[in-house]
C-alpha cells in the first residue's frame, strides 16, 4: 500500500486567521503552527475550523479551471475562453476527458479538508471552549465533513470513507471504495447528527456558519441525487461490484419519497423564504437576493468580503471586464428563457419576435445574461447600452470580446463598475438556497406520486417570484410533462450556480444536452441603426457515456490496485 493520498498531511501548516470586520471568513493571513499550539488556544482552534470552510465553494467557483471558467463551461450553459492548454472545461466540451488530465481538486481538496475535520474532532475535548461552543463547533465540523464527502460523491460515485481516522504520513490506509449506498448512508447520518447540534441561525460575526437548515438541506440534496436515474440503479457497467460503487444496484421509487421528505423538513423549519420584489420591477427580488450578504433565501453560502469579482470576470471590455477569461452564455441557454407571459419562445402564441429577441422575456434572462442593448453603467452615473454588433468599436462584439455574442450577468451588481475603485458588492456565493429546495421537493414529489397540488405550488412560487405574468403552469399535466417543467425551471432559475452540469448527469440526459451544436448570436447593424440577429455556430460539443462520472485522477489510482477506476477510463 502506498503513502497517504488524501491530500496534505499537515493541515495545520496553513492556518487561516479570520478578520473580525465582516464575517468569520473575511480577510485572512497564514502562519505556521503545530497541533499543540493550535488546539491549546481557543482563537487558533476557531481559526482552524474556519479554514475548513474556505474551500466549500471550490466546485461551485465560476473561475474553477484554467482560463477562469467553471462547470458552466463544462455544460450546455456557456463557452469557456479560448485556451491553448488542456483544461477540464474544454475536456468536457470536446469529450476528451481522461484520468490523466482531469482536475484533481475534487479529490485533493475534499480529503484534505476531511482530514482537517478529523483533526479538529480528535482535539475538541482539550480545546478551551465552553461546553455550548464545543457542541456547536462539533456540529459545524461534522457538517463540513459531510459536505466534502457529498462533493466527491457527485463527482465520482462511492469513495473510501475514512470515518474519524487521522492518518499519519507513514500509515497504511484503506483505499477500497465504499459502495454508493454506504456513502449515502454515512453522509445522511452525519447530516442528522450535525443538525442535532446546530442552531437554526447565527447572527453578527457568526453569520454564514453551518446551521441546522444547512445540514438538513445537504441531506435533501444527497438523497435527491441518490433517487435520480444515474444513481438509482442507473449505472452502466457489467461489473456488479463496480456498479454498487457508483450507484444503487437496482431502482427503488421510494428513494424519491426519502428525498421529498428531506426537502420538506427544510421547508417546515419556516426559517427560509423566497426573496420577492416585483414592485421595483418584475423579477427584481431574484436579482436583489444575490446582492445581499444576509437574506432569507440563503441556506448555506460561501461568505465573502465586499468584492467585484464577478464584475471583473464577466463585464464586457467596454465596462472594464476581461475578454480572455470567464464563461460566455450560449444561445441555447438564452432560448430556454420563456417570454414574460410564461410561454416558450417556440410557442406561436408567445409573442416572440426574432427581430427583437430580448423584449418581454422572462425577467431572469436580463439578470443572467448581458446581450446587445443591455443597459450597464460605463461610469458611476452614466448608464449606457452594451453593443455586440459586428464591428462594434469597443471590442464588445461577437468574435471580439465574446465568442457567443453574450456575457454573463448572473449575480452581478448593476451599480458595480470593474474599474471604478469605490464600487463593490456584498455578494456571497449561494451553495444551497431556498429556491433549490422548493424545486428539489417538487421534483421528488412528482417522481414519487405525480404532479400533486404541492408540486404545482412549489414550482409556481418560483415562477411568480421571477416576475412571470401569468406565472401559473398548465393545469392537468402528467408526470412526464411536469418533469419537463421542473427541469426547465432548474435550468433558468439556477443557471451558473453549479446546478446544470450535475442535473443533466443525474437525469441521464447529458448525452442529449451536451452532445449537440452550441450557438451564439451574431448581431449586425445597418446604416439606419437597425439591428438584425442570426444564430451562429460556436461549437459542436461531444459527450460519451463515461463522462456521466468523473474519473478518479490517475495519480491516485496508480498508488493502489484496490482503488477501482470508474467505467470508461
Amino acid at each position: 500500500m502506498k503513502r497517504l493520498f488524501f491530500g496534505a498531511i499537515t493541515a495545520c501548516a496553513c492556518l487561516i486567521t479570520a478578520c473580525t470586520k465582516e464575517n468569520f471568513l473575511d480577510k485572512t493571513a497564514t502562519t505556521d503552527l503545530d497541533e499543540q499550539s493550535v488546539f491549546s488556544d481557543s482563537a487558533r482552534s476557531m481559526d482552524f475550523l474556519s479554514n475548513i470552510y474556505a474551500n466549500v465553494d471550490f466546485s461551485f467557483s465560476l473561475s474553477r479551471f484554467g482560463g477562469a471558467a467553471g462547470l458552466d463551461a463544462g455544460s450546455d450553459e456557456a463557452e469557456g475562453p479560448l485556451s491553448t492548454t488542456v483544461t477540464t472545461y474544454n475536456q468536457f466540451a470536446s469529450g476528451g476527458v481522461t484520468a490523466f488530465s482531469i482536475a484533481t481538486d475534487a479529490w485533493n481538496n475534499s480529503y484534505t479538508q476531511i482530514r482537517a475535520v478529523n483533526q479538529y474532532l480528535k482535539h475538541l475535548a482539550v480545546i478551551p471552549f465552553p461546553d455550548h461552543l464545543k457542541s456547536r463547533t462539533k456540529g459545524e465540523a461534522i457538517f463540513l465533513r459531510a459536505w466534502y464527502y457529498a462533493l466527491m460523491l457527485k463527482h465520482y460515485g462511492g469513495v473510501p470513507v475514512i470515518g474519524d481516522t487521522v492518518y499519519a504520513e507513514t500509515d497504511k490506509i484503506n483505499t477500497v471504495r465504499n459502495t454508493y449506498e454506504e456513502c449515502v448512508n454515512y453522509i445522511t447520518e452525519q447530516c442528522d447528527l450535525a443538525a442535532s447540534l446546530l442552531s437554526a441561525s447565527y447572527a453578527g460575526l457568526d453569520y454564514g456558519r453551518a446551521t441546522k437548515g444547512a445540514a438538513l438541506a445537504l441531506k435533501a440534496k444527497v438523497l435527491l441525487y441518490a433517487a435520480s436515474p444515474l444513481f438509482n440503479g442507473g449505472a452502466e457497467t457489467d461489473d456488479a461490484a463496480l456498479k454498487a460503487i457508483i450507484s444503487y444496484p437496482t431502482y427503488d421509487v421510494n428513494r424519491w419519497k426519502l428525498a421529498a421528505d428531506a426537502a420538506k423538513a427544510v421547508i417546515d423549519l419556516g426559517a427560509y423564504s423566497l426573496n420577492i420584489d416585483n414592485d421595483t420591477k418584475p423579477g427584481y427580488g431574484f436579482y436583489n437576493l444575490f446582492q445581499k450578504r444576509v437574506n432569507s433565501e440563503y441556506i448555506f453560502a460561501r461568505m465573502e468580503p465586499d468584492n467585484k469579482d464577478l464584475e471583473n470576470l464577466w463585464r464586457p471590455p467596454s465596462r472594464g471586464g476581461s475578454s480572455t477569461q470567464g464563461s460566455f452564455p450560449y444561445q441555447n441557454l438564452v432560448d430556454a428563457f420563456e417570454m414574460k407571459n410564461g410561454l416558450s419562445i417556440t410557442d406561436p402564441a408567445s409573442g416572440y419576435n426574432a427581430d427583437d429577441p430580448y423584449t418581454n422575456r422572462d425577467p431572469r434572462l436580463d439578470f443572467t445574461v448581458t446581450h446587445n442593448l443591455s443597459m450597464i453603467y460605463v461610469a458611476y452615473d452614466q448608464l449606457r447600452p452594451v453593443y455586440t454588433y459586428d464591428g462594434e468599436p469597443n471590442g464588445d462584439g461577437f468574435g471580439a470580446g465574446t465568442p457567443t455574442g453574450y456575457y454573463g450577468n448572473k449575480m452581478c451588481n448593476d451599480n458595480v463598475i470593474p474599474n471604478y475603485f469605490f464600487n463593490v458588492s456584498q455578494r456571497c456565493y449561494p451553495m444551497i438556497r431556498y429556491a433549490d429546495i422548493l424545486l428539489m421537493y417538487a421534483e421528488a414529489m412528482n417522481e414519487y406520486a405525480g404532479p400533486s397540488q404541492e408540486v404545482y405550488d412549489a414550482v409556481e412560487a418560483i415562477r411568480q417570484r421571477a416576475g412571470l405574468d401569468p406565472y401559473q403552469l398548465k393545469q392537468g399535466m402528467n408526470k412526464d410533462e411536469m418533469r419537463t417543467a421542473i427541469q426547465h425551471e432548474r435550468q433558468v432559475e439556477l443557471a451558473f450556480e453549479e446546478s446544470r452540469f450535475w442535473d443533466v448527469r443525474r437525469w441521464k440526459i447529458a448525452d442529449q444536452t451536451d452532445n449537440q451544436t452550441m450557438y451564439g448570436m451574431r448581431v449586425q447593424k445597418d446604416a439606419n441603426g437597425n439591428y438584425s440577429y442570426s444564430k451562429e455556430t460556436v461549437r459542436k460539443r461531444s459527450f460519451r457515456a463515461a463522462m456521466y462520472l468523473w474519473p478518479i485522477p490517475q495519480s491516485e489510482v496508480a498508488k493502489s490496485s484496490d482503488l477501482l477506476q470508474n467505467p470508461g477510463y
